[in-house]
């Protein structure tokens, strides 16, 4: 039989795959986090009807003289450049910016995909739309240890964080023409223990010869003192640290002005039990949540995975992949680590579909399908004629 015939069938069969892949990339072309793909042909094997030759005397050398046996598909390459932003307001859409992976796991396996559309279940945990499970680290007391194991990230929305006060500043002024045995200056400041627990601490300053005397109670039973000495300049230079049992007074913005009294309690850095009522994404991966005290603390931070060799990653459907021998061991980072990228929270990477560009191979599949079909029928009126030689 003609070798034509066979490589017109080789050639339909080519551009067939390039067909179901190219309708494939435009059936996804608003798929989250999709990737394109292209088809890669290259010629079989070749026959040889004459050898190569060497030059020899008088006689040129001569090349060799083959015939293509058609053609097949090479393989299938991933387009992974970067798809376009789409925002969408939603504190659980995420978008990377860059050439890392989201990790999730999904009935014991581990997964990697670039859609960032995830929802939290009747667990309270974040999950792709296939429940594939966001991996990451939790934060343990606001901490989160990179070097340790990923898991499960979990946002439970009963969490509660209480802060105890370490310390307590106070600001204005404290008036140096003051008789001394005048009455005391007495300030009171709610803190706050681990558990959230209020408490009074009652701070009095008392006129001296040389400056004031500052003394505190705590309603734990917990006491101290010091001297604040008075300079020419209207500032106050302290004896010592003004402690509290774990509480630390700050006394470094007071000044020692005359005629005017104007000490007042600027602040502490202890919070009551608050709620968990919405969290934020940081560039870094980090959620930060943000409880109904006003207090501000990471839960937990978004693991990302690169590899060497992205195309070589193997779609294993719902928009996820898995490594193979030819994608390289993963490697796992965060947001902002080299070579991965950043995250950004309420939105999501669109798919890379070049709408144009998959027209176009539409027509060049359709028109080269036609051409290898008609190297089929031309063959076939080739063998009509040699069958007719005998009549």
């Amino acid at each position: 039989m003609l070798r034509s015939l066979y490589s017109g069938i080789s050639g339909l069969r080519a551009h067939q795959t390039m067909l179901d892949v190219t309708g494939n990339n435009i059936a996804n072309v608003n798929t989250a986090g999709f990737k394109s793909s292209t088809t890669q042909f290259q010629d079989t094997l070749s026959q040889m009807t004459q050898g190569a030759s060497a030059p020899q005397g008088q006689t040129g050398g001569s090349n060799p003289a083959q015939i293509g046996l058609g053609v097949r598909v090479a393989g299938v390459s991933t387009n992974f450049s970067q798809g376009s932003s789409q925002s969408t307001g939603r504190a659980t859409d995420m978008m990377i910016s860059g050439d890392g992976f989201f990790i999730t796991n999904k009935g014991g396996q581990q997964l990697f995909t670039r859609a960032g559309s995830m929802t939290f279940d009747a667990n309270s945990q974040l999950v792709s739309p296939d429940g594939g499970i966001l991996q990451g680290w939790t934060a343990n007391g606001g901490t989160v240890d990179p070097a340790g194991p990923i898991g499960n990230i979990t946002l439970n929305p009963n969490t509660m964080v209480a802060t105890a006060t370490k310390k307590v500043t106070l600001d204005g002024n404290l008036p140096s023409d003051a008789a001394v045995g005048s009455p005391d200056l007495q300030r009171v400041v709610k803190v706050y223990d681990a558990t959230g627990a209020a408490r009074d601490v009652t701070l009095t300053f008392s006129k001296t010869a040389t400056g004031w005397n500052a003394s505190g109670t705590d309603a734990n039973g917990a006491t101290g003192s010091i001297t604040l000495n008075q300079n020419t300049d209207g500032t106050l230079t302290p004896s010592g640290p003004f402690q509290l049992g774990a509480v630390s007074i700050d006394l470094s913005k007071v000044s020692g002005y005359a005629s005017m009294n104007s000490l007042t309690v600027a602040g502490q850095d202890g919070s009551a039990v608050g709620k968990l009522e919405s969290f934020t994404l940081g560039n870094d991966g980090s959620l930060i949540g943000s409880f109904s005290n006003g207090t501000k603390q990471v839960l937990a931070k978004i693991a990302l995975a690169k590899f060497t060799n992205p195309a070589g990653l193997e779609k294993a459907g719902g928009s996820s992949y898995v490594a193979t021998a030819n994608s390289g061991n993963v490697q796992l980072g965060a947001a902002g680590d080299p070579g991965i990228g950043t995250l950004a929270g309420g939105s999501l990477e669109m798919s890379n579909v070049d709408l144009s560009q998959e027209f176009t191979n539409l027509i060049v599949a359709q028109r080269g399908f036609q051409a290898n079909a008609r190297i089929i029928t031309t063959s076939d009126e080739v063998l009509q004629e040699l069958t007719q030689l005998k009549r």
